[in-house]
């Protein structure tokens, strides 16, 4: 990436972290940190569980450990930067350090959507064709699928923090944002911003599309499927594989879509900090305990794992 241009004007910007006022500087650092680290220490010991017990070597384990990684590293992009922002009050990030967080956001972002969209796929096959379910969801095909979308997800960014890093910030070097994101990043600038909106519509007509109505074709069969289930028993054990799943992508897609989807006019920082901080925090932070909590298989592997360390 070419930044030579862009730098020789100005070489940081600054971050509002959500307020100005010194006397919520520890509370909010406090707050942050308490959240990251929950996230952090959820997550590590779903990927360590998933990683370390045979058993859950599965296509739907699999994907969760995907999950949990990702979430790990979803977060690890932005809150190590605010958390040193907000405890020592200098909010600045260098141009580079800017790019670089938007590209790996980006990334963490668009393979969260196509991960949730496979996984909605793999509960379709298991509840929809249960018989079928080991010839389309082998481990190696399990496998292909989760490097695909770890491939798609860092190429997607590209575009975006190529046009963006080739931008001119003449105006404001304020970013009315907790992290270098998009939205704030074309407020400020005083480039023609058209090549990155018409990438933006494609990419949300094609791949966004595309990726919400797979997850949704496969929860209306995988709904109509159930209802046909006789036993109520039966119903109700269908829905607890899939409801946990369909929580998450409510709340992924519910905060993404309240964020992202305004007009430019009606842009307020402190809204879009607060839907930000909801699918950044919020979702890494459930994930975790909305598939594992009722899960009895993951709580008795976690258990002798626990067993296993508190031995030796």
């Amino acid at each position: 990436m070419v930044y030579s241009l862009n730098q020789s004007a100005f070489s940081s910007f600054t971050v509002q972290c959500f307020s100005d006022n010194k006397t919520l500087q520890f509370p909010l650092f406090f707050l942050f940190l308490l959240i990251y680290l929950s996230i952090i220490l959820a997550n590590t010991t779903v990927f360590t569980t998933i990683s370390l017990s045979p058993k859950l070597h599965t296509p739907m384990y699999m994907f969760l450990g995907n999950l949990s990684f990702l979430d790990i590293s979803y977060i690890s992009t932005t809150f190590p930067k605010l958390l040193h922002m907000v405890y020592t009050q200098q909010k600045t990030i260098s141009f580079t350090g800017c790019i670089t967080q938007l590209y790996f956001f980006m990334l963490f972002a668009c393979t969260e959507c196509f991960l949730l969209a496979i996984m909605a796929y793999d509960r379709y096959v298991a509840i929809c064709h249960p018989f079928h379910y080991t010839l389309h969801m082998s481990l190696k095909h399990c496998a292909r699928l989760i490097v695909g979308v770890w491939v798609i997800g860092f190429l997607d960014p590209v575009p975006y923090s190529l046009l963006t890093a080739n931008l001119s910030f003449c105006s404001s070097h304020r970013i009315d944002h907790f992290y270098c994101d998009l939205i704030p990043l074309i407020k400020i600038t005083c480039s023609d911003t058209s090549n990155i909106e018409i990438v933006t519509y494609i990419n949300a007509l094609t791949q966004g599309a595309s990726l919400f109505a797979l997850t949704s074709i496969s929860y209306v069969y995988i709904i109509r499927t159930i209802l046909k289930i006789q036993s109520s028993h039966g119903r109700q054990k269908a829905f607890s594989t899939c409801t946990s799943h369909l929580t998450c992508v409510i709340i992924f897609y519910g905060t993404i879509l309240g964020s992202y989807l305004r007009p430019m006019g009606s842009y307020e920082p402190l809204q879009n900090s607060v839907f930000a901080l909801l699918y950044i925090a919020l979702v890494p932070l459930l994930n975790p305990f909305i598939y594992t909590l009722k899960n009895k298989e993951f709580k008795d592997n976690l258990r002798k794992i626990g067993t296993k360390t508190s031995f030796f």
